[in-house]
């Protein structure tokens, strides 16, 4: 039995489509069916039923699919343990460097199997697409992500702070509450940029905006920057690493904050989901 079939079943079994797992996977449909069918024979049983419209799992289908998933892991346990020479570790992040990640950047290369970080800046949904297709070892996303592709855990709280502009009348008091800002001066960035962000700092707000989406961060800044009425909210880090002198940023009176989530493929074996958590942890 090959790990690449039990690979391409894992992979089928989280699409339940023959056409969509092969786009994951970068090969031709026939290539999946053939490796599935297979496998079935080997096993002696019926992994999947197929009809014209719909795939989906046998009661046997569904215990492979645990014991896949153990043994891939398994596999990259392997791999890690032989000794393998330190390879580049692909990290999906936003377009801004902040004090933690440069942090946990040195703790990767100076940890006990030191590793050589490369940063990839994609936007929130094509970051989580790249963990789940392998093309990134792990990603860094502020707000709740649900999903059952990709294995999310908490790795750290971020308080969240208003971002007004210098000529605010609020711009120089030590903390500000929201129910000191006008909410006619809110901006914040489109959804589609990052959902799991935006929709936290929504459920922060005691209103929704009434001006439509700012478009990407850079803009909403700009806007701020430009409006003495103006505000967003943001995470106090991702304003550090994004510092523009035409606004300032104010902690929450009362505090509000953000858990930040480190994502990673479900074949990521436990002990290294470990690691990361510890490099970004506080």
């Amino acid at each position: 039995m090959e790990l690449r079939a039990l690979h391409y079943f894992v992979t089928v079994a989280e699409e339940l489509h023959f056409g969509r797992a092969a786009d994951r996977l970068r090969i031709v449909q026939s290539a999946v069916s053939q490796q599935i069918a297979r496998l079935e024979r080997e096993l002696g049983v019926r992994l999947l039923d197929r009809t014209s419209r719909r795939v989906r799992l046998t009661a046997a289908g569904e215990r492979v699919l645990a014991a896949a998933r153990e043994t891939l892991a398994a596999a990259a346990r392997v791999r890690v343990v032989a000794g393998e020479p330190a390879a580049a570790l692909r990290i999906g992040v936003a377009s801004c460097v902040t004090p933690r990640l440069d942090r946990a950047l040195a703790r990767m290369r100076d940890g006990a199997r030191p590793a050589e970080p490369e940063l990839v800046d994609l936007p929130v949904t094509a970051r989580l697409d790249a963990v789940r297709d392998g093309e990134l070892d792990l990603a860094l996303v502020r707000g709740a992500v649900t999903s059952t592709a990709v294995t999310v855990v908490r790795a750290w709280s971020e308080p969240l702070h208003v971002v007004l502009s210098r000529d605010h009348p609020a711009a120089d008091k030590p903390v500000v509450g929201l129910d000191d800002l006008d909410p006619c001066g809110l901006r914040l960035p489109a959804r589609d940029g990052d959902p799991p962000l935006h929709d936290a700092i929504l459920a922060a707000l005691p209103l929704a905006p009434s001006r439509p989406a700012a478009g990407d961060l850079l803009n909403v800044l700009f806007d701020v920057g430009r409006d003495p009425a103006g505000w967003t909210l943001l995470p106090a880090e991702q304003i550090a690493g994004s510092r523009s002198d035409r606004v300032a940023q104010v902690p929450l009176a009362p505090p509000m904050s953000v858990d930040c989530h480190v994502v990673t493929s479900l074949a990521t074996p436990a002990t290294c989901v470990s690691s990361y958590l510890a490099a970004f942890a506080d």
